[in-house]
């Protein structure tokens, strides 16, 4: 269990550094997600901050456990934030998927860092 308490908040941190990343830089894709959505390109890029942020959180997790603690918090409020969205814009299962699926692994990977303290 060692192994996987270690390695999910890791590889969730490489997923939430890359979308932030790309929503700060307003790649095409993302101007298009945030138009769809009803985000200001400002809005996204501050969504975007916000899930670097919670990537640098889990990176520093091992040696700071509670700093890891607060960015799985954090990304599972911007996860269901971003679950609120999808919802009232009436978006299929396909484009819900991602968020439910990040939010479950942020969900499982907080369980098992509380659980092994």
């Amino acid at each position: 269990m060692n192994t996987t308490v270690t390695a999910l908040p890791l590889l969730l941190a490489a997923l939430f550094a890359t979308l932030g990343t790309a929503k700060i830089l307003a790649l095409g894709k993302m101007r298009e997600l945030a138009e769809k959505d009803g985000f200001s390109v400002t809005g996204f890029r501050l969504i975007g901050a916000l899930e670097l942020a919670g990537a640098l959180g889990l990176i520093a997790g091992p040696a700071v456990p509670p700093l890891g603690v607060a960015a799985l918090c954090g990304l599972l409020l911007l996860l269901g934030g971003a679950v609120i969205v999808h919802l009232r814009r009436g978006h299929k299962l396909g484009e819900l998927a991602p968020a439910l699926l990040c939010a479950a692994l942020s969900g499982t990977a907080l369980i098992l860092l509380v659980l092994q303290r």
